[in-house]
């Protein structure tokens, strides 16, 4: 069973961008870099290396973005950047860091609260008060290609979606060039969010966020701190597949597919896909939409 298959002008339009996490210890850095390297096939408009929560992962990041560039030729990787905790003399130190490494790109954000889920957020005495701020510091210094987050479903600590798109539109007016959504499951909570987002007069690139599902407790769990929703529907279907890993390895190929296939339809062309830093399932997405691949032909329609 496949997706519908999209029209070969359609499909040839669509880009794909990966991301991935930040490795704890060098197993975790080899396999992030094997995953890099085997991904390079899709020619990414671009690769992300997350940041871990206040800068817990700054020195293996910036590492890790160095190596992608020199190491793998992956010129286009953007580097995240986050502004909790942290004094503007600390965050301006690392952007010198990730600019001398040769990055060009920067994902910004302004960070989770060091205290974890239900604690309240307080900007550093010294440092840049929100993403909007921290955005402001990088256009400044010349950065053309400045990513920021975005969520269909509000972000959790948002009072409505209004101060959320609001929050949006000033990232937007201090240089954001495009945001990322946070994932997502539902095609129909995007569109209406994208809606919204265009009344507001928001005119960048809003590149859905893709999570093929590896695990479906850890992602329920996941969606759970972070605002989103997994439908009962996907958990209807992988749910019984949890002692049947060939199944549920092609089912949750399928549900990511769909979800991009339908949204391609819908008009969108760009994908940002949640990696975990792992490769069979992101290719097996990848080549169930018959995304391109530089290393040989388009697998047949």
């Amino acid at each position: 069973m496949a997706p519908q298959t999209l029209h070969p002008a359609r499909r040839a339009a669509l880009t794909l961008s990966f991301e991935f996490f930040p490795p704890k210890n060098e197993e975790m850095e080899r396999q992030l870099l094997e995953t890099a390297e085997a991904l390079k096939v899709y020619a990414p408009e671009f690769v992300s290396v997350t940041y871990g929560a206040g800068g817990s992962t700054k020195a293996r990041s910036i590492d890790t973005v160095r190596r992608l560039i020199a190491g793998h030729g992956l010129t286009n990787t953007a580097a995240h950047l986050t502004c909790v905790g942290a004094a503007r003399a600390e965050v301006d130190s690392v952007i010198d860091s990730f600019m001398a490494a040769g990055v060009t790109r920067f994902v910004a954000l302004r960070g989770d609260a060091p205290g974890g889920a239900g604690v309240a957020y307080q900007p550093h005495p010294e440092g840049y008060e929100n993403a909007a701020a921290l955005v402001g510091a990088l256009a400044r210094r010349g950065v053309r290609s400045i990513s920021v987050s975005a969520y269909p479903e509000k972000h959790p600590e948002s009072a409505d979606v209004a101060a959320d798109i609001d929050m949006l539109k000033r990232k937007v007016d201090n240089g954001a060039t495009q945001a990322l959504t946070q994932f997502f499951f539902d095609n129909d909570d995007f569109e209406r969010y994208l809606e919204r987002v265009r009344a507001a007069g928001i005119t960048i690139p809003i590149i859905p966020g893709i999570l093929p599902i590896n695990n479906l407790n850890q992602v329920i769990k996941f969606a759970g701190l972070c605002g989103a929703r997994v439908p009962q529907v996907l958990i209807d279907r992988l749910g019984p597949l949890e002692e049947a890993p060939e199944e549920r390895f092609r089912e949750a190929t399928l549900i990511a597919a769909e979800q991009i296939v339908d949204l391609a339809q819908r008009g969108i062309s760009s994908f940002h896909l949640y990696t975990m830093n792992r490769t069979p399932l992101i290719s097996a997405v990848c080549d169930m939409v018959q995304f391109a691949r530089v290393d040989a032909a388009s697998p047949a329609a």
